[in-house]
């Protein structure tokens, strides 16, 4: 009877020792930008928030008040001309700048939308910053989607309203992990860790790439949900969409395994918090213009476009700065002025005749 105790104790240690082991195991194989907790975090080598530096709406407020609000007429195409440019544009590929990180891409038979905001404020029902300038179309005004990316849960790219009215539910939608929730009334939701890819039909593949952000709704849900950029590769094109970003040194990693990339869409904006930052015209999670070309060029970019500016204010740089220190800058970073690119809201181009291809 006491040895029949021992070998069950034995056991019971061996036991032990084996879940020990393979827990450790498992937590081993978890990727970097998991944590244990279940919230993520940046790629390895990413800057990280001073922790002493706090928010201050009062100091945004009253420095937001001293902003030149002027916005100069050709910033936004009149709709009547945006509409007569899609029909004109339906049968080709193209790309089309709605407003912020809100674009159209037309790819063959597909066309997707990026990150789509159409409500007045960023922000919880009527609280957040407010547009000072309209999206190019409204959303019954679009074409058909059949492909919606989105890259965060931040209020100004997760546009629980637009998710709400969005026309085109039977969309394919690629989102982070643990953004689904928002979309259960949607037919087919993808949600993507890093790295992972989604084949959408023979010419048209998305795969899902870090960013150097964070996510966050509300008091309790810090970096619980992911985020990060969608590679697009389209008969042999690439077109990078950044999520928000900070300059990290996981792009020159980007460029070497999937570079070059023939055109990236990049965020210029909201990257000034001076003086509730220490520093002016710095931020670790929006790149300024300077930033943004050099993301591009480590991503081995052969055109650039800005976005993330013009719509919102959510820092206090003055609203046009952004372009103007974009095109300024393009040929330090090895760009051609012409290949900074930066649309009117409202603006429409051609995908061939950027990209050159056929």
């Amino acid at each position: 009877m006491a040895d029949g105790k021992k070998l069950i104790r034995i056991l019971y240690l061996l036991f032990i020792i084996f879940l020990f082991n393979n827990i450790n195991l498992v937590m081993a194989e978890k990727p970097y930008h998991h944590l244990q907790d279940g919230t993520f975090r940046n790629p390895e080598g990413s800057p990280k928030r001073d922790p002493n530096i706090k928010w201050s709406y009062k100091i945004f407020n009253k420095e937001k008040k001293k902003l030149d609000m002027t916005v100069p007429k050709n910033h936004v195409i009149d709709k009547h001309i945006v509409k007569k440019n899609l029909e004109k544009f339906k049968e080709g590929d193209y790309v089309a700048w709605i407003g912020h990180a809100t674009f159209l891409i037309k790819l063959g038979e597909t066309t997707i939308i990026t990150d789509p905001v159409f409500s007045k404020n960023a922000g919880p029902l009527i609280f957040g910053p407010k547009r000072f300038t309209q999206p190019a179309l409204n959303l019954n005004e679009l074409p058909n989607i059949d492909l919606f990316l989105l890259t965060h849960n931040h209020y100004d790219h997760l546009d629980t309203a637009t998710i709400r009215r969005f026309p085109f539910k039977d969309a394919k939608v690629l989102l982070p992990l643990n953004l689904s929730k928002y979309f259960r009334r949607y037919k087919d939701v993808n949600e993507m860790d890093w790295y992972d890819e989604i084949k959408i039909n023979e010419n048209l593949k998305v795969t899902f790439l870090p960013a150097v952000h964070w996510s966050k709704r509300s008091l309790t849900d810090t970096n619980k949900s992911l985020w990060g950029n969608f590679l697009i590769n389209y008969k042999g094109k690439k077109i990078l969409f950044a999520c928000d970003t900070g300059i990290g040194n996981i792009y020159k990693e980007i460029g070497t395994k999937y570079g070059p990339i023939d055109l990236t869409f990049i965020n210029i904006g909201a990257y000034n918090f001076y003086p509730i930052m220490p520093y002016k015209d710095k931020s670790i999670y929006h790149t300024n213009p300077e930033e943004a070309l050099e993301i591009a060029s480590d991503l081995k970019s052969k055109k650039v476009i800005g976005m993330h500016w013009g719509t919102f204010v959510l820092s206090l740089e003055p609203i046009m700065e952004p372009p103007v220190r974009f095109k300024a800058n393009a040929e330090k970073y090895g760009f051609k002025k012409e290949d900074a690119i930066i649309y009117k809201i409202g603006e429409i181009g051609s995908l061939k005749k950027l990209l050159n291809y056929n």
